[in-house]
This record gives structure tokens, C-alpha cells and sequence, in this order.
């Protein structure tokens, strides 16, 4: 098999209890052509002097500090910016990747060159043996028409090419669904891989973004928003027809998002996520009774 250098990449603020874990994780791999790339976000506990006594100890491991606080996704994009492998393999300081996973990922995605992306950690497929590889008008299609979840995974499922990470302009600068927002901008031009479950593990505490983005319900309409101006545009790969349905999925989507806001957070938040939507409460309940 081809062995092509993978940049594992860590962005790091306050993860003392768990970075070793992971960084044994990558150390620990049976594919061994990487580099391992952490990067400091200014944390406060002792993060940055358990990182810097691995990078002592392995030459592959390459610590990297910023000035100041980047946050979540402009810090994906300052460790990318330090790679040199043909892949990127984001691995959180609080997740683990099987011994096997890089392993895995890098064979998969050798077979489909054309394909500008992986995602793995995805339910059994019924009708197809993974891995497969699906053009964007398929991967647009399984996600909003067959229903079948793609879409809606963190950065430690994804392999990207690094070529293609840079022609897209990487992660945007918006917290909580820059995640979602990356793979819809690579599948509206390139193929993606998708693979099984058992590659890479992830652990669940109240201090990581996801937690977060759900407490927070002006999320959702954000997270709507943006799914919205890229599938209904003129980069999207599904038909106008196809598109057409989906602005009034979305437009639907929106005044559940807007009504829940006012049934469950109060009349503050539920006008906040209105006025972020710019709609009127005539369009809300002609929306939410389609």
C-alpha cells in the first residue's frame, strides 16, 4: 500500500486531563508515516508542558503556540497551515483514534483518488458495503432526499486531502457548524468517501462545542441558515428542482426552529432567532403549516 504522510492535527486549550490519551493514540498507530501537529490556544492548565514533553521525546511531533486565543475553527486552520502531509487527520485532544484507524483511512481513501474527502463513524449502510465513494449530486441527494445522515459529523470523522482543504479556503469562521458548513462546500466540487464505524473514538463531556451548541437554540438557526445557502445556490450540485424543494424544507425548518425558541427559551430568544432569520410572523406560520 502507498504511504503517504498523514498530518494528524490537535488543536489544544485546557485539555490536561485527557491529552495524553490521545497522543498515545496517534503514537500508537500501526500506520506510522505522520507528523503530529498540536497546537496551543493559549490554555491555562498544564496542556502546552504535557505536549512539549512528547515532542522531546518523538521528532514527528511538532508543538506550535499561538499569540493569542484563535478559538475552535480559525486554530483547525492554523495547525493545517503547519502540514506537510498529503492528508489531514484532525484527532481532538479530548478523542482517540483506534491503533488501526489511520491505517484504515488512508486505504480507503487511496482507492478513490478523484475524491477530495472522507468521512467516517457512519451507521451501516443497508444496500452498500463501505468504504464507497459518492459524487456531490449523490452526497447532496443521501443527505436531504434519501435521509441518510452525512452531513453532521465532527472534524475526527473527516480524512481531507490537503490540496483540496486549501482550495475550499478551509474551515469559515463560524462556531458550533463550521464542521457542517466545510463538507457542504467540499461535496458542492468534489467526491467523498464514506466508511464504517470503528475508526475513531469520541468521548462526550458538557465543556466540548457540540455540548455546547445544543444548549444554545439561536444555533439551530444558524446551523439552518447555513445549510440553506449552500444547498439552495447556484454552487449546488442538486437540480433546480430539487432545489426548490428544499427552500421550503428549510423555510419550514426555520419557523419550528423560531417557535421552539419562543416555547422553550422565552419570547427574548425566539425574536432573536426571528430577527437572525429575517423572518416576519406571517412567513412564520405560513411556513410551519406547510
Amino acid at each position: 500500500m502507498n504511504q503517504p504522510l498523514v498530518s494528524v492535527l490537535m488543536t489544544v486549550y485546557n485539555r490536561e486531563e485527557f491529552i495524553s490519551q490521545a497522543i498515545d493514540s496517534v503514537i500508537k498507530s500501526t500506520y506510522q508515516n505522520w507528523e503530529l501537529i498540536l497546537v496551543d490556544d493559549g490554555s491555562t492548565d498544564s496542556s502546552l508542558n504535557i505536549i512539549r514533553n512528547f515532542e522531546a521525546q518523538d521528532c514527528r511531533i511538532k508543538v506550535y503556540q499561538n499569540e493569542t486565543n484563535l478559538g475552535d475553527y480559525p486554530n483547525r486552520n492554523q495547525a493545517a497551515a503547519y502540514a506537510k502531509g498529503k492528508y489531514l487527520k484532525y484527532v481532538d485532544a479530548d478523542d482517540m483514534i483506534y491503533p488501526y484507524g489511520m491505517e484504515q483511512l488512508v486505504y480507503y481513501m487511496e482507492q478513490f483518488p478523484e475524491a477530495g474527502y472522507g468521512l467516517c463513524s457512519l451507521e451501516q449502510d443497508l444496500n452498500k458495503l463501505y468504504p464507497f465513494m459518492l459524487s456531490p449530486e449523490e452526497t447532496y441527494n443521501r443527505h436531504y432526499f434519501e435521509h441518510i445522515e452525512v452531513f453532521h459529523k465532527a472534524p475526527l470523522s473527516s480524512i481531507i486531502r490537503k490540496d483540496i482543504f486549501e482550495a475550499v479556503g478551509g474551515f469559515a469562521n463560524v462556531r458550533h457548524f463550521g464542521d457542517s458548513d466545510l463538507w457542504h462546500r467540499l461535496s458542492q466540487k468534489y467526491p467523498v468517501v464514506l466508511m464504517p464505524h470503528g475508526i475513531v473514538w469520541y468521548r462526550k463531556s458538557d465543556g466540548q462545542e457540540a455540548s455546547i451548541r445544543r444548549k444554545n437554540a439561536l444555533n439551530r438557526s444558524k446551523t439552518i441558515q447555513s445549510a440553506f445557502k449552500h444547498t439552495v445556490s447556484d454552487n449546488s450540485p442538486l437540480s433546480k428542482e430539487k432545489q426548490d424543494i428544499m427552500r421550503s424544507k428549510f423555510l419550514k425548518l426555520e419557523a419550528s426552529a423560531i417557535l421552539f425558541g419562543y416555547r422553550k427559551v422565552g419570547w427574548k430568544k425566539g425574536e432573536e432567532m426571528r430577527k437572525f432569520t429575517g423572518m416576519n410572523y406571517f412567513e412564520i406560520i405560513k411556513y410551519k403549516m406547510l
